[in-house]
């Protein structure tokens, strides 16, 4: 298999080690000519991906930023071969996804939403590592849903991944999703850390902190795109945390005990009969 990485950052250089040491050749484009010499002098990439070479990839991983994803959808687009299968590994699907199809209809390529959910709070090729997707989930977002073929198709080409499970919803529904389970938790995590008392936290920190402040270090214009980029999911939420901070500062300020109490019960409760 040739595979084409459209991105090597953490996310694109992981799926270009994995290939390689699955044995598949791997042409790779980066903006970044330094990084792509990187990954060329370590073997994991073999040729730069440009649009001559373009049509001998059976697939194609898009792993950058949203809006230099569309760019280069739109300019790729009439050079991808008819075999070819193109994946974006976007955290948002909607925008990339409507574009996605509709250039995959006029080319006649196969084009494909993806997620792979998995990473870690370090960016760049030199974190990326062959093993990050290894048992990892990766949400699909394809064009048709009851096609049982070609899904495994899909499947077959992501085989060197080492996914531990795909799962199929739509555009929409996963974007919902992620505005919570991801979104929030890096807008929590990054507001949080930004108290005044943060700074003299060592010594009297520990698990609790650590959990909350993991993913406050982030890229802030990759970040800042995926949250624009899902706006109407990401406000809702966003409206819902901050009703529900606000019952507790209510509580807190007005010394009552009993309704504090509740409100702790109500979400501890919640928390166990989600996830046990």
């Amino acid at each position: 298999m040739i595979l084409g990485v459209v991105g090597l950052g953490l996310i694109g250089g992981s799926f270009a080690k994995a290939y390689k040491e699955a044995g598949h050749t791997v042409y790779a484009y980066d903006i970044d000519k330094t990084i792509l010499g990187y990954a060329r002098l370590d073997g994991t990439v073999s040729k730069e991906l440009d649009f001559d070479n373009i049509k001998d990839c059976d697939l194609i991983l898009i792993t950058t930023y949203i809006k230099a994803a569309a760019e280069y959808l739109k300019e790729a687009a009439p050079h991808i071969d008819r075999h070819t299968t193109v994946i974006d590994c976007l955290g948002v699907k909607k925008n990339i996804c409507e574009l996605g199809f509709k250039l995959a209809k006029k080319y006649g390529f196969t084009y494909v939403g993806g997620h792979p959910m998995a990473g870690t709070q370090y960016s760049g090729y030199k974190h990326s590592r062959g093993n990050l997707y290894k048992n990892a989930p990766m949400v699909l977002v394809p064009p048709v849903y009851d096609d049982i073929e070609f899904l495994e198709r899909i499947k077959k080409l992501l085989e060197p991944a080492g996914f531990g499970r795909l799962s199929v919803t739509t555009a929409e529904e996963h974007d919902r999703m992620i505005g919570f389970t991801s979104q929030m938790a890096h807008i929590v995590s990054n507001a949080y850390i930004k108290s005044p008392t943060a700074g003299s936290h060592k010594g009297f920190s520990a698990g609790s902190y650590k959990d909350l402040t993991r993913v406050a270090r982030l890229n802030p214009r990759m970040w800042a795109e995926l949250f624009m980029d899902n706006k109407e999911n990401v406000l809702q939420e966003l409206d819902w945390l901050i009703a529900f901070l606000g019952e507790y500062r209510d509580a807190i300020l007005n010394d009552d005990e009993d309704e504090l109490t509740r409100i702790l019960k109500e979400g501890s409760d919640r928390k166990i009969s989600i996830d046990g």
